[in-house]
């Protein structure tokens, strides 16, 4: 697999080969399935170039989590058709986790997400969901396409019927029907800060392999400003790794994506927050609590 010629947290080459790293960033700089905002193509390379700024000292868990290993690979070519990028998706994740890796896939636009859960869906008979995001994205066509980011939920929900949606602050009649009707687990913004959702009930109803899929327009314009379809009153810094925290030591978190940045050369904090999202969210897989030793 070529490497990036740009490497996650610029780490010295004995911590970013293939053979030795635990851990493979896979960008992917697609926004084809996107609706509003454009920029999520040009994410994956801004989150890399930011990430060369943070120390890889993590002051809570108190190690460097880098010492696992973290490879940043190429991306295959992007083709053009939707469809056809969501293959292009499943065949590279399969191929990186036949390998023996922990991926981590950086978009771009939420709608590669639905690839890389298959190829994990593949390895897992038991495979739940956490998504983490400002949309329910629980429509089956949008657009025209059933590959819009708008669609993705729908889309995973064909190879898993558990799924956990947390941080919902913007849904659709009936997409909130259909969480009516279909009973899904969905916990909106408003009653995850009010208390009013048993976050640990909801955990242990899932598998206990998950797949992650975090979409950054789940925070706060005052953490991430640049997203495609940016909603008022997400989740500060703390309250999301604090969120992150509970899921990663309760859930054996068996990959997980990071999409939606919208990338403007005017704004360097989101994607230097997203980089250190990822990494946080590396430490806590592989600190060693929970199932996630």
């Amino acid at each position: 697999m070529d490497r990036y010629p740009k490497q996650f947290l610029d780490l010295d080459p004995s911590l970013c080969s293939w053979n030795r790293a635990k851990f493979v960033l896979l960008p992917f700089p697609y926004e084809g399935g996107v609706s509003y905002g454009k920029g999520a193509a040009n994410a994956p390379d801004a989150v890399i170039e930011a990430s060369m700024y943070l120390e890889l000292y993590d002051e809570v868990l108190k190690c460097e989590p880098c010492r696992a290993g973290i490879c940043t690979v190429m991306p295959p070519p992007v083709p053009c058709a939707d469809e056809d990028v969501i293959n292009e998706v499943y065949g590279t994740a399969k191929s990186i986790l036949e390998n023996g890796k922990y991926l981590i896939l950086l978009g771009g636009d939420h709608s590669i997400s639905s690839g890389f859960l298959k190829a994990l869906s593949e390895r897992y008979s038991t495979l739940g969901v956490i998504q983490v995001d400002a949309h329910a994205d629980l429509r089956d066509t949008y657009e025209g396409s059933r590959y819009s980011h708008a669609c993705v939920m729908s889309r995973i929900r064909e190879y898993t019927s558990s799924t956990l949606q947390i941080g919902i602050r913007s849904m659709s009649l009936e997409e909130a029907e259909r969480v009516s009707r279909e009973g899904l687990c969905l916990c909106t913004m408003h009653e995850y800060r009010r208390g009013h959702f048993d976050l640990e009930k909801a955990l242990e109803r899932l598998p206990e392999k998950v797949f992650l899929t975090f979409d950054v327009d789940a925070f706060d314009w005052s953490v991430v400003s640049s997203t495609g379809t940016p909603e008022p009153g997400g989740f500060s810094w703390d309250e999301a790794i604090n969120l992150l925290r509970v899921i990663f030591s309760r859930k054996e978190v068996v990959g997980f994506d990071v999409t939606e940045l919208s990338h403007s050369g005017a704004d360097t904090n989101s994607p230097f927050a997203v980089a250190k999202l990822i990494y946080k969210m590396i430490g806590l897989r592989g600190s060693g609590s929970g199932p996630n030793r």
